[in-house]
Parts: C-alpha cells; sequence; structure tokens
C-alpha cells in the first residue's frame, strides 16, 4: 500500500496519508489544507523470524494463563456446590 509520511512547510504536521499514483491532485496537510508538502523518508517495519516466534510464545502463555484461571474458576465453584449439596 502506497503510505507516504509528510510534514507540512505551512503548519509544521507531521502526518501519513495514502498517495496512489492515479490520483491527479497532490496531498494536502489534513490540519491547515496546504500543499507545500515535504516528502519524508519512511522507516520500513521490519519484523524477524526471533520476533515472531516471541510474539507466538507470548500469546501462547497468555492463553494459558487465561485457561488457568478459568479451571480454578470452575473447580472453585464445583467445590461451592459440592459444599451445598452436603
Amino acid at each position: 500500500m502506497p503510505l507516504f509520511d509528510f510534514r507540512c512547510r505551512g503548519c509544521g504536521l507531521t502526518f501519513e496519508t495514502l498517495v496512489r499514483p492515479q490520483d491527479a491532485s497532490s496531498p494536502q496537510c489534513p490540519s491547515c489544507q496546504s500543499v507545500d508538502l515535504e516528502k519524508l523518508i519512511s522507516v520500513p517495519a521490519v519484523t524477524s523470524p526471533e520476533k515472531i516466534q516471541a510474539a507466538a510464545d507470548k500469546k501462547r502463555h497468555k492463553e494459558a494463563a487465561v485457561a488457568r484461571r478459568d479451571n480454578v474458576a470452575i473447580d472453585i465453584e464445583a467445590e461451592h456446590h459440592r459444599l451445598e449439596d452436603h
């Protein structure tokens, strides 16, 4: 997707906008509507296999913690019902 970062020379706002080759008009500043913009060098998002694995591990650990809490809650509720019946 052709997203570009710009800085408005009029008001100084830095913003990101979609710029397609078929667009006839230049992008405008969302704050002051100026077209006097400076195109900035975008910093690409870098993803490594290690980051992907770390994110997956974090998600699994979080899901496991939620499952443990749910199991404890179920056990407590079952114990309360057992005590009420006797």
